[in-house]
Parts: C-alpha cells; structure tokens; sequence
C-alpha cells in the first residue's frame, strides 16, 4: 500500500497555517502540528485543524516522567489528534504509561509513535551526543522499535533508510512514520538522511511527512500534486 503524506505545518502561527493549506487545496487532509506552531497557538490549533477536516499528527515529541507523558497523551486524545510522538529515549515505564493512557482513552486515542534516531543526526553526531566511539544507525533504530513495540506503542518514527530494518525487527502492522523527505532535485537542509517520496513508499514507509519541498515551494498545489503523482504512479502492494 502507498504511504499516506502529511503536510508540515512548520510555521509561527494559525493564520500562516491557514493561508498555507488554502494554497495547497483539498489534497491537504492530513497535517502535522509540531512545537513551532503548538507552543505559539496552543491546543486550538489542533481543533481548528480538525475542524478544517484535517487529520491531525500531533508532532510533541513528549519526553517526561511516564505520569506526565500519560496525562498529555489523554489530553492529545480529547483535542482529536489523530498521531502523537514520544521520545523511545524516556524508557519502557514511560512508554508503557503512554500506551496505557491511550487504551484507556478508547477509540479517540491518538496512534503513539517512537522517536527512534532525529533525522537530523548523523551517526558522528549521535555516538558524540552518547558518549560513544561509534553509533550504527540501522542498529539502534532498530533496537528503539523493538523496545517500543514490546511497551505497546503503535509505531516508531525513522528515517526512510532504517525502514528496512523497522520491518525486520518488528511484527506486520507495526508502523513506520518518516521524515526528512524531499521532491528530487530539492536541497536536504538541516535533515541528514532524506528520500523521495517514491523511495519512502517502495521501502515501506506508512506515512511520509512532506514539509519544506511543499511548503516553500512557489506554488504549493504544484509541489503537492507532483508529490501525489509520484506516489500514485507506483504499483500498490498489499
């Protein structure tokens, strides 16, 4: 099956947020709000998605004591998010709190994904941030997932090389959200290990996130509609 593409609404303020998705048109129906556009609106933001008739991926990354993060994933649940992030690194209690919340908010609970290794790391810069003399990648993502998928979390966020590896550490039906991807011919920026749509949707991917390919583009509907056809002209797997 083709991944599902979710918009990044990266920016300052609702009203941007606005304008941008009546750039795009229709064809923006699933939108990530992350603690750019979370910590300067607050949780209306996410209603007025909702009420938009978007799909909301609730992008916060929690990482707290696994009370905290259990009550924010029960509030994340009342504001309609429909995915919500939280960091691997806060360890099995924190994560199995967050799945318990989640199950006990019933079907209007939030899907929880893991937050493997940022996209954003190299393998340099993570073994640096870890105090080791090396880190491999592909190892500890998939490490992460299968920690996450024992404390009952829906699926782990990774970048689209780790996709592989995701799947052969994990059980059908775990899933797979990731970053960093970039129409061809567009630069990386501060995303170390990027992809294209196509080859997210070929390795596995279940949700693809589309940000600055789309959202700075010159004309959003275009960069958005040749992301689509990129996803579409692909043969549909089961």
């Amino acid at each position: 099956m083709r991944p599902t593409a979710i918009i990044a609404l990266d920016v300052p303020s609702r009203a941007e947020a606005e304008r941008l998705l009546d750039r795009i048109g229709p064809s923006a129906d699933y939108v990530k709000v992350g603690l750019q556009l979370f910590t300067a609106e607050g949780p209306d933001v996410v209603r007025a998605m909702t009420a938009r008739g978007c799909r909301v991926f609730l992008d916060l990354k929690l990482h707290d004591i696994p009370a905290t993060v259990a009550h924010a994933v029960t509030s994340a649940a009342g504001l309609g998010a429909d995915l919500l992030t939280i960091h691997t690194s806060g360890g099995a209690a924190m994560m199995r709190a967050a799945a318990k919340a989640r199950d006990a908010a019933g079907p209007s609970a939030p899907r929880l994904l893991g937050v493997t290794l940022l996209t954003s790391l190299t393998e340099r810069e993570a073994a640096e941030a870890w105090g080791r003399d090396s880190v491999d990648a592909g190892a500890e993502v998939a490490r992460l997932a299968r920690l996450a998928e024992e404390c009952g979390l829906d699926g782990v966020v990774s970048s689209v090389h780790e996709v592989t590896t995701v799947r052969g550490a994990t059980s059908d039906g775990f899933r797979v959200l990731t970053p960093g991807i970039r129409l061809a011919g567009d630069v990386a920026g501060d995303q170390a290990r990027v992809a294209t749509p196509a080859e997210a949707a070929r390795l596995g991917s279940d949700y693809i996130i589309l940000g600055r390919s789309i959202t700075a583009a010159a004309d959003p509907a275009a960069a958005m509609a040749r992301a689509l056809a990129e996803l579409n002209s692909l043969p549909v797997t089961a």
